[in-house]
């Protein structure tokens, strides 16, 4: 186990010289003592990345490299691997740098879902040793149901998510402009905002080929389908669950009916019943997929009979199952203003008014509590268009006696680049 240790992080370090140019992400995690650090998010957005970019900092801050450990649980050499094996692999790393056991390290332990019931030796190296853990996997491994039951409260999640638009424009070399913008400027962002609307943000498919990147975000999500939904689950209706996945893909910032897609497979001869795709939406989005967002009323039963809206994990994947040129640019624009407001950790609703059922696209609370309303629109030249947004906006506003927001991309990009 030592000599393959010392092969592990010997090919790491490797690795981690070359990154030097890769992009760096606006995260970081929080500093809150003895708590096992987790970045949760879909495959190939980038949390690898990301635990190397916290382990630079380490390095940068003078920790000596022999203090740190990382290891990828997706190296074949490893697999399969269970307790003990991980257990042993911990110790070794005692046991090749024994000035360790007297002093603080450093274990990044990288797609640790694959380590058949991992939790415990992690808890009982985070009681025994002067520890720093930090964690990442396939979401669906370690959500709630597994890592907080696991851990008993020692954990701390952060969600790593596919590039946002600032992340991008610093991808593709384009210096975030400094506010105000002029005319220019906006023009210049909003041509930016277009292709990033049509790539999406998958580290891995940034400035390539539209029919490269379209392969390659679909091999993505049949990876996610097999490894963190069929197997995990142990699903036998595959066809079912992708094209409830293509379905939801199609129509992003769309409402979604379980009782008209259950009548339209039946047309198109696919077996299924609704209990089973209630399931498989749950699936999805425990694999950071797809997000249904729920009607904002204090009346449950109203929650429960509206329909939700669904959104995606980024653009990129929608326009890889549209066969169009591009699917609706209000759409994308509506999809990224919602990972947006994700990543800025509020609660999401969509709302809407008691007079005439308007609909206002999202009603969010922020990590302080404040409620906002906000309507986005991708076009407002036209006047009908311009009030309709409005007319939906200012009825909820009243009605609730709370702020609301047109979110236009000019707007948007004071907002996401200031």
């Amino acid at each position: 186990m030592n000599e393959l240790l010392i092969t592990i992080l010997e090919e790491f370090y490797d690795k981690l010289a070359k990154t030097t140019h890769s992009i760096h992400r606006d995260y970081s995690f929080a500093a809150i003592k003895d708590k096992i650090r987790v970045a949760i998010g879909m495959r190939r957005c980038g949390k690898t990345y990301f635990l190397f970019q916290t382990i630079k900092k380490l390095l940068n801050n003078g920790i000596d490299r022999d203090q740190i450990l990382y290891i990828n649980f997706e190296d074949d050499r490893l697999l399969p691997c269970d307790q003990a094996k991980l257990a042993s692999l911990l110790e070794a790393f005692y046991t090749l740098y024994p000035i360790n056991h007297d002093r603080k390290c450093y274990m990044f332990l990288d797609e640790i879902q694959n380590v058949a019931d991992w939790a415990l030796v992690v808890r009982r190296f985070q009681d025994s040793k002067d520890l720093e853990i930090y964690l990442s996997g396939a979401s669906s491994k370690l959500l709630s149901k597994d890592l907080h039951t696991a851990l008993r409260g020692r954990s701390i999640s952060l969600e790593i998510w596919p590039l946002s638009f600032p992340e991008y424009l610093s991808a593709v070399s384009y210096d975030l402009p400094k506010t105000p913008f002029t005319k220019r400027t906006l023009d210049q962002l909003l041509e930016h905002f277009a292709k990033y609307l049509a790539q999406g943000g998958f580290p891995g498919t940034t400035n390539i080929d539209s029919i490269d990147r379209t392969q390659i975000l679909q091999e993505y999500v049949e990876l996610v389908i097999i490894k963190d939904i069929v197997e995990r689950y142990n699903v036998e209706n595959i066809i079912l669950l992708k094209y409830l996945l293509q379905t939801i893909l199609k129509n992003v910032a769309s409402h979604f009916s379980a009782s008209k897609f259950t009548k339209d497979i039946k047309s198109q001869g696919i077996r299924g019943a609704k209990n089973s795709i209630l399931e498989y939406l749950e699936y999805l989005e425990d694999a950071y997929l797809i997000f249904p967002v729920k009607l904002y009323s204090e009346s449950v039963r109203q929650v429960q009979t509206n329909t939700r809206k669904m959104y995606a994990v980024d653009p990129g994947l929608v326009n890889a199952y549209t066969f169009s040129k591009h699917a609706s640019y209000g759409h994308l624009f509506e999809n990224v203003f919602y990972l947006w407001l994700r990543r800025s950790r509020h609660k999401i609703f969509y709302y809407l008014t008691l007079q005439d059922r308007y609909e206002v696209d999202f009603l969010t609370q922020s990590p302080d509590g404040e409620l906002h309303l906000y309507q986005v629109c991708w076009d407002i030249s036209e006047t009908q268009t311009l009030e309709r947004e409005l007319r939906a906006l200012e009825i909820a506003k009243k009605e609730l006696n709370i702020e609301g927001t047109l979110i236009t991309p000019d707007v948007f990009f004071r907002h996401c680049l200031s």
